[in-house]
């Protein structure tokens, strides 16, 4: 693909305030993000968003979550689509572990999306009661990651 037209496509897609786009032509195809993305290095941008994470109930029942454990905890959800890493490498020590106290804006895993590592970050302090995927699984958008008492 021509990138005359790559760069086409990129202003158009400032302009109109789309997320993201994926044209193909025959066996090219191109796809274009406007979320934050960055790679395994000290200088990693971090993607954190309202929608990341949302509390469990205050007043009602307590609810279950994916792993079958039964939680009124905060649940941070993932806010896209791609694959679970622990660690800022394979050697590296996991960024969180089961009862470790958290802040707001610590990061707490890495979801790798279309080749670009994107820290995700909590935006609520407390300790870690759940974590709820393995190193190198896959994640659907909105799974629960982790929970936060």
């Amino acid at each position: 693909m021509d990138i005359r037209k790559v760069k086409k496509l990129i202003e158009l897609l400032e302009e109109s305030g789309i997320a993201e786009i994926e044209i193909k032509e025959g066996e090219e195809s191109v796809r274009i993000s406007r979320m934050p993305t960055g790679q395994y290095a000290p200088q990693m941008p971090s993607y954190a968003a309202p929608h990341a994470a949302i509390p469990g109930p205050t007043h009602e029942a307590p609810t279950t979550n994916p792993k079958g454990h039964k939680t009124d905890d905060y649940m941070v959800l993932a806010p896209m689509v791609g694959t679970y890493y622990s660690a800022a490498s394979p050697v590296a020590k996991a960024f969180v572990q089961l009862g470790d106290e958290v802040k707001v804006g610590q990061v707490l895993c890495i979801i790798e999306a279309m080749k670009m590592m994107n820290q995700i970050e909590t935006d609520r302090a407390g300790r870690i009661t759940a974590i709820m995927l393995r190193n190198g699984d896959p994640v659907e958008f909105d799974q629960a990651l982790f929970a936060i008492q």
